[in-house]
This record gives C-alpha cells, sequence and structure tokens, in this order.
C-alpha cells in the first residue's frame, strides 16, 4: 500500500518512491572526506525532490517498476543539486533549505569541486541504465538541459546590467529553471517507451510547471513564510532582481509609484519598513503573477488527458502544488 503524506496541502508525495531515490543517491556519494562531504551537504539538506520524483512518476504513466528508472532519476537530482552548488557561489548567498551553504561551510575552492564532482556523478548514473538505447537518449536529454541552464543563468546575470522585456525574462526562467524540470519528464517518457505523441504532450506540460515553478519562487520571496524559505522574505528586492513582477511592475505602475520601487530596488541598505512598501506597491502585479500561474497550471493538465486517468493523477496534482507550495 503507498503511503502518501502532503507537501503544500496536497497528499501526493509516495514516502517509498523518495525513499527509493534517496537510496539511489547515496550509492553515488558514498565515501566520507571532505570532498564528498562537502557534496552531500546540500543533496541531503531537505530538498523537496520534485526533479526526481516527475522522472519516476512520468514513467509510472506507462510502467510500474520503477527500479529501471532510479538511475535515470538520480541522475536530474545530482544535476539539480551542482547548478544549486554553483549558484549559490555566484550569487554569494549563505543560506539555502535553513542551512549554511556549501561554500559558507567548506570554502569556495572545495564546493565549486564538490559542485563538479555531482555533475560527474550524474553521468556515471547515466552509465548504470541497462538499455543503451534508452542511457543514449536520456544523455541527449541531460546535456541539452545542463547547456541551457549555463545559457539562461549567464541571460540572469546580464540582466543584473538592464531591464529585460517579459519576452526576455521568460525565456531566461524557461532555460534556468524550466530546461531540467523539462529533462525530468522527458527523462521519465524515454524510459517509459512513451510514443512520440505522448513525449510531445508531456514535453508542453512540462515547460508550463517549469514556468509556474519560478514565477512561484518569485511570489514567495515577497509573501512567503520567511522560516519555511529558509531565507529572508523581500531578498529578491534587496539584490534588485528583475523578475516576472517587477518587470510587470515597471510596465504598469503610474511614475510615481514606478519612482518609489526603483528607489528601493537593489538598495542594499534598504529598511524593512521600505520592503514592506516595495511588497504593497507590486501587489497588483503579485495578483498578475498568481493569475498566470492558474492559467499555466490548467494547460499543463490539459495536456495530460491523453493519459490514463487514474495514472496522470499524480501529474496534475504535482502541476497544482507546483503553483500554490509555500516553500
Amino acid at each position: 500500500m503507498k503511503e502518501l503524506f502532503k507537501r503544500g496541502g496536497i497528499m501526493l508525495f509516495d514516502k517509498n518512491i523518495l525513499q527509493k531515490i534517496d537510496e539511489e543517491l547515496k550509492t553515488y556519494v558514498d565515501k566520507d572526506d571532505k570532498l564528498y562531504n562537502a557534496s552531500k551537504h546540500l543533496l541531503f539538506a531537505g530538498g523537496k525532490r520534485i526533479r526526481p520524483y516527475l522522472t519516476v512518476v512520468t514513467y509510472m504513466l506507462k510502467k510500474d517498476d520503477i527500479e529501471e528508472v532510479l538511475p535515470a532519476a538520480a541522475a536530474v537530482e545530482l544535476i539539480h543539486n551542482y547548478t544549486l552548488i554553483h549558484d549559490d557561489i555566484m550569487d554569494n548567498d549563505d543560506e539555502r533549505r535553513g542551512k549554511p551553504t556549501v561554500h559558507v561551510v567548506y570554502g569556495e575552492p572545495m564546493a565549486i569541486l564538490a559542485g563538479d564532482l555531482l555533475y560527474a556523478k550524474a553521468f556515471e548514473a547515466v552509465s548504470r541504465i541497462k538499455d543503451n538505447k534508452k542511457a543514449h537518449e536520456v544523455l541527449k536529454i541531460l546535456s541539452k538541459a545542463c547547456v541551457e541552464v549555463c545559457e539562461g543563468q549567464a541571460m540572469d546575470m546580464e540582466f543584473e546590467n538592464y531591464y529585460p522585456t517579459m519576452e526576455e525574462y521568460l525565456d531566461m526562467i524557461r532555460k534556468k529553471t524550466g530546461a531540467l524540470l523539462e529533462a525530468s519528464v522527458g527523462i521519465g517518457a524515454v524510459m517509459a517507451d512513451c510514443n512520440e505523441e505522448e513525449r510531445e504532450a508531456l514535453k508542453e506540460y512540462a515547460k508550463r510547471i517549469g514556468l509556474t515553478f519560478q514565477i512561484q519562487d518569485d511570489v514567495l520571496d515577497l509573501i512567503g513564510d520567511q522560516k519555511k524559505l529558509g531565507k529572508p522574505v523581500g531578498s529578491d528586492i534587496r539584490e534588485g532582481k528583475k523578475t516576472i513582477i517587477v518587470i510587470h511592475a515597471l510596465k504598469t505602475l503610474d511614475e510615481d509609484k514606478k519612482k518609489r520601487l526603483l528607489e528601493i530596488l537593489g538598495n542594499k541598505n534598504v529598511k524593512d519598513e521600505e520592503i514592506k512598501e516595495a511588497i504593497e506597491i507590486l501587489k497588483p502585479s503579485i495578483e498578475y503573477a498568481k493569475e498566470l500561474m492558474k492559467q499555466k497550471t490548467e494547460e499543463a493538465k490539459e495536456y495530460l488527458k491523453i493519459f490514463n486517468k487514474d495514472r496522470r493523477k499524480v501529474l496534475e496534482d504535482l502541476a497544482d502544488f507546483i503553483m500554490s507550495r509555500i516553500y
């Protein structure tokens, strides 16, 4: 019998699957030395495991024995954690998931190596896939996602120098955040022997949940629970991040509010009261972001209708969870 539990108010995560994913991940970082301990620091710090879970439950649209897909799911999570370690270094973030980041604990050189190790271990995981044809397809999907994540991160860094258009921002998050979520679903589809029509439907589903995932991150930074987020609310305002909410606000606000918002954005010495003031100014744009997420979530679920009703339910619930999660 499946043991399910709630995240974000939705009863959808199967503990047995999560346990199997964790057991698989441990086999890639089973040494006890400084490098491996640095690699494990974030990997087992309480992440949601959404990406490998997506790989497994996509596979389960058509198959039941998940042992075959576990190395592929592990590869996705190893890549994800590699990107997070390097992202924290680039952003100079001191905290993630409520704990000190890898470079804070182990220093930047060791953190870079820890990320590189996880990247290499992901391809070791792919090599464990027994079907060579599937392993080749997974490798193509994963390497393409890695390229797009790097391109998206570079775009995000460029945005520090100017205000992007909405189209530029959406392209950036499709790559930086969405690419690996798309890969997670795409890899599950390959492992499940999905046909072209099914793969295309799953690709469209994944594009939309990738978009909502990043938008919800942007929303939570402004109105989330600091303890659950593991970082201060409003940190994007302090850092002057050009999120979808800020971009929409600058297009729609009157001149006085726009001027005041620009005075606060990116001000390292900003006071808590000013953060609250900026959030108040941004409220209409937060509502815009929420409505966009609802639209994309419904579109995502529509693409799943070609699959068995019972088997697709977890993916439908995951789409709702990604939109409504609280951390």
